[in-house]
């Protein structure tokens, strides 16, 4: 018989409308399924889970998901554009024809993220950071109240990560962003709260980088060799309340 394997355990978590939090944490330790659970993409085994009081299969209308590979085929003629109106795509109704207003919507969407002269450019002649905008339009065409996006800048260089977390901020004046990462630095300039993800699940309210935060992301413990140099420079020294065995 197969062993089965618990990824989450004793998880619980409250997201205030308007939060813009980043979910850290070691490979394995369970973000992206944390977010597939949020999302409604997979079942937990016990406990409930609820976006705007409702099962997240009821609202995803109001959900906008950016996945951490997402499989294009870079010489198809496609463009922005038209990888942005696949968000308007409804389940089972296959191929439709687009409406006047669904193609507005597109631009308006690609017009949010600072992409709208690139609306006729085909996808596989746009950069890294630039594709990055136009998923994110993709997610913002149903004008979603929540934002999922899980490792959403591995493909990017350090500008345009800074760039793209930028944009991210600015979004969140209206939407709520739930963003899994790996980017410490980067997402403690920009991020309002840190969600710490291993088997269990530590929340702070404010985004401040701790040696706890490290010590998880790369198994290791500071007083050991241990690269904080990597992502220490040029941050202030903040202190957070420990994490305790529950």
């Amino acid at each position: 018989m197969k062993h089965r394997q618990l990824v989450l355990r004793g998880v619980n978590l409250s997201i205030q409308s308007g939060d813009f939090m980043a979910m850290i944490g070691p490979n394995g330790g369970g973000k992206t399924t944390l977010l597939k659970l949020m999302l409604g993409l997979l079942k937990a085994e016990s406990g409930s889970i609820r976006i705007f009081g409702n099962t997240p299969k009821d609202v995803s209308h109001r959900i906008g998901y950016v996945p951490q590979d997402i499989h294009i085929n870079q010489n198809f003629p496609i463009s922005a554009s038209d990888v942005v109106l696949m968000g308007k795509l409804k389940p089972g109704k296959g191929r439709s024809r687009h409406s006047k207003e669904d193609r507005l919507a597109a631009l308006q969407a690609l017009e949010q993220v600072g992409m709208e002269k690139y609306c006729k450019q085909r996808i596989g002649e746009l950069s890294g950071g630039q594709k990055q905008r136009v998923f994110i339009a993709r997610a913002l065409v149903t004008n979603p109240d929540i934002l999922f996006l899980d490792e959403p800048t591995a493909s990017i260089d350090n500008k345009g990560q800074n760039e793209f977390y930028a944009l991210l901020k600015e979004l969140n004046h209206k939407i709520t962003i739930i963003v899994v990462s790996h980017d410490l630095m980067v997402i403690s300039r920009y991020v309002k709260s840190v969600a710490c993800v291993n088997q269990r699940l530590h929340y702070h309210g404010r985004a401040e980088l701790t040696g706890e935060m490290i010590e998880m992301m790369y198994n290791c413990k500071i007083d050991e060799t241990c690269p904080v140099e990597l992502i220490a420079h040029g941050l202030p020294h903040r202190v957070l309340h420990t994490h305790e065995d529950e």
